[in-house]
This record gives C-alpha cells, structure tokens and sequence, in this order.
C-alpha cells in the first residue's frame, strides 16, 4: 500500500508542478524515477520514454502507466496514472473557469513566455542526456543524424521514421552479435 501512495503523489507531485506539457515532464520523470527512486536504470528509462512516444496517448501518462506496472501492477498502473492526470484536471478546471478574464494580461502572457523558455531548456537538456546514453557507436550516430534530418526538414510520419529506426536497431545488434561470433 505504502508503494502505492508514494506512486500516487510522486506522479500527481510531477503532474503539478512541470509545466510545459508531456515533454517537459521527461527529465523530472527521469529524475525521479533514475536518480531518486533507483527504480529503473538509465537505459530503461530511455525504453520507457521510446516506447511512451510510440504508443497512442500523452507520453507522460502512459510513461507513469509503464512505471506503475512495473513497480506494483495493473493496480500500480492505474494509480500512477490517476496520479499523473489528476493535477491537470484540477489546474484545467480552475485555469478554464478564470483564464477568459485574463488571457489577454501582459503579464500573463509575459509569464507564458517565460514558461516556454524554462520548458525547451528542460526538454534539450534531457535530450542531451539521453544523447549520450544512446549514441554509442558510429552506426547509432547515423541512424540518429539521419532520423533527426528526416524527423526536422520533411513531412515524413515520426512513426514512419521510428519504425525504419527500431528495424535498423535491430539490424545493428543482429549484425554486431555476428560480428562476435566470427571473433
């Protein structure tokens, strides 16, 4: 029960206070999860967040549902997650019923400014970290230089090339794996 609580209010603690949506949420999501709790290591977190963004819903409500589950369950699972969209539910509520007589505040919008500036600084900070736990050989670089040129100067699908990425993954490691077996 204890574990479940801590589940509950470390996901409602992020859900509250990381602004800037699901993206924003990474880096305190790791954080916690890596760093604090010793829960997952740094290369499950990086699976974790992969397998998130590729499956359909908000990336931090179905990285605390991965989370969850893995720690307690199906019951762990779904408190995780209450507690991930709890806060937004609550800050939308209020945020609705107020925000029509402000939205239009210098200030307010000075401060949403400053907010998106905070939120793409987190959100290049965890990519530079995440960078450099999955770049490791000089197959990765490429198959990471050439999915970010795709992902950044055309329209293809990022399902497309997330898909193209897990098969050429697949491919390295299949390859490598060879590669030792002949040495």
């Amino acid at each position: 029960m204890a574990e479940l609580l801590e589940l509950f209010v470390m996901f409602f603690r992020i859900g509250a206070f990381t602004f800037g949506g699901g993206y924003a949420m990474i880096p305190v999501i790791q954080r916690e999860v890596v760093e604090k709790k010793g829960w997952f290591d740094d290369e499950e977190i990086i699976d974790c967040f992969a397998i998130s963004q590729f499956t359909p819903g908000a990336i931090t409500v179905n990285t605390a549902t991965f989370v969850g589950y893995k720690k307690k369950g199906i019951i762990g699972g779904i408190i995780a997650t209450i507690g991930a969209i709890l806060p937004s539910l609550i800050l939308i509520t209020i945020i609705t019923t107020f925000f029509m007589n402000f939205q239009d505040n210098e200030v307010v919008q000075h401060a949403f400014g400053g907010i998106r500036i905070g939120v793409a600084a987190l959100i290049t900070n965890t990519a530079l970290k995440m960078f450099r736990h999955i770049v490791t050989d000089r197959i990765s670089l490429i198959i990471f230089a050439v999915a970010f040129v795709f992902i950044a100067f055309t329209n293809f699908s990022p399902i497309i090339i997330i898909t193209v990425s897990a098969v050429l993954g697949i491919l390295r490691e299949k390859n490598r794996a060879k590669f030792k077996a002949v040495i």
